[in-house]
């Protein structure tokens, strides 16, 4: 008996081993050491947050852009056809702001 607890014990130490071995691999594959380094750099991290700030409003910019000239190239398409239902909520608009002007 005293026999099986050990292979139970290698087998639990070898397991244990092998887990181990696949969290420094998930570890390595997280370039944890790396982002460590760069918190304790901190021009380099400014650096990196100033870039990718940089990158983030200016893609918010074009996106902003193309999503307005679409937006406006759908009303300008919609009063080109000059559907009923826009064209009388428009109307009921200019009526409003005549009225408030006229106070």
């Amino acid at each position: 008996m005293a026999g099986s607890r050990g292979d139970e014990g290698g087998e639990a130490l070898k397991a244990l081993n092998h887990r181990l071995d696949q969290f420094a691999q998930y570890m390595e594959k997280m370039k944890l050491a790396e982002y460590v380094d760069l918190l304790h750099d901190t021009k380099r991290l400014l650096w990196v947050n100033f870039i990718a700030g940089l990158a983030r409003g200016v893609g918010m910019a074009i996106g902003f852009s193309l999503l307005g000239a679409v937006i406006i190239y759908v009303l300008t398409r919609t009063f080109w056809w000059n559907l009923p239902v826009i064209g009388g909520f428009i109307a009921q608009i200019v009526r409003i702001v005549q009225t408030q002007l006229a106070r």
